[in-house]
C-alpha cells in the first residue's frame, strides 16, 4: 500500500464523517441555504489565500526541480483560478472582491489555516506535504460523493463540477505522489506524517461545520 493510501485509512471515519455532514449532503441535493453557502466562500477564499502560501513555501523547500516548479504552479493556481470560481460565486450574492479580502477569519478558519502555515514554516516537506493532502484529495472525494447522490442540476452544480474536472484530479493526483515521495525518501517521518495529515482531515471536517454553523466570534 502507497502512504497517500495509508494515510487515507488512517483518516476514514473522518472522511465518511464528512461525506454525511449535512453541508454536504444538502449541497448536493441543491437545498443548502444560501447563508451557509456565502459563508463557505467568504471563509474558504481566505483559507485560499493561505493555502497558497503554503504551497509557495513547498517550493522554497523543495531540493528538486521538478518539484520546486510544481509546487509554485499550484500556488498560481490556487490564486489565478481558484479563487476566480469563488469571487464568481460571491458575486452571485452582490460581494465584491473587496469585501471578500475584508472578511474576518472565524475561529475554525483560523486554527486551520495557522496549523498549515506554522507546519510549513517549522517543520519538514515530508509534513508539509501530509498537511495539505486532506484538503486535496477530500474535495475531490467529497464531490465524486455529492456527485452520485445529486438529483439534477440546481445552483450549486458548480461547485460539483469544479471539484469533480479533470484539472484539479490531476491537481489532486500529483499531491498523492507529492505525497508518496516524501514518505519514500523520509521513512523516519511516516508518525509525524501520519500525525499531521489526521489533524488537517480534523480540520476540514470542521470547516463544513463552521460554515453550516455560522460560526462568528
Amino acid at each position: 500500500m502507497v502512504f497517500s493510501d495509508h494515510l487515507l485509512t488512517k483518516g476514514s471515519d473522518l472522511w465518511e464523517e464528512q461525506k454525511a455532514h449535512p453541508f454536504v449532503v444538502e449541497l448536493a441535493n441543491g437545498t443548502l441555504e444560501a447563508d451557509a453557502f456565502r459563508h463557505w466562500v467568504e471563509q474558504d477564499y481566505r483559507y485560499l489565500l493561505d493555502y497558497a502560501r503554503v504551497f509557495a513555501v513547498a517550493g522554497c523547500k523543495a531540493r528538486d526541480e521538478a518539484t520546486m516548479t510544481h509546487a509554485f504552479d499550484v500556488a498560481h493556481t490556487i490564486l489565478a483560478d481558484e479563487m476566480e470560481l469563488h469571487r464568481s460565486f460571491a458575486a452571485d450574492y452582490g460581494i465584491s472582491r473587496a469585501e471578500l479580502e475584508a472578511v474576518q477569519k472565524t475561529p475554525t478558519c483560523l486554527a486551520y489555516t495557522n496549523y498549515l502555515l506554522r507546519t510549513a514554516y517549522e517543520r519538514t516537506l515530508a509534513e508539509l506535504a501530509a498537511a495539505v493532502y486532506p484538503c486535496g484529495q477530500g474535495y475531490l472525494d467529497v464531490a465524486e460523493h455529492m456527485a452520485t447522490i445529486a438529483d439534477g442540476e440546481h445552483r450549486y452544480t458548480p461547485f460539483i463540477e469544479k471539484y469533480t474536472s479533470d484539472e484539479f484530479r490531476d491537481s489532486v493526483a500529483w499531491m498523492r505522489t507529492f505525497v508518496d515521495r516524501q514518505a519514500d525518501e523520509s521513512p523516519g517521518m511516516h508518525d509525524a506524517m501520519e500525525n499531521v495529515f489526521l489533524t488537517s482531515t480534523r480540520l476540514e471536517t470542521a470547516f463544513w461545520g463552521m460554515a453550516y454553523d455560522g460560526e462568528t466570534w
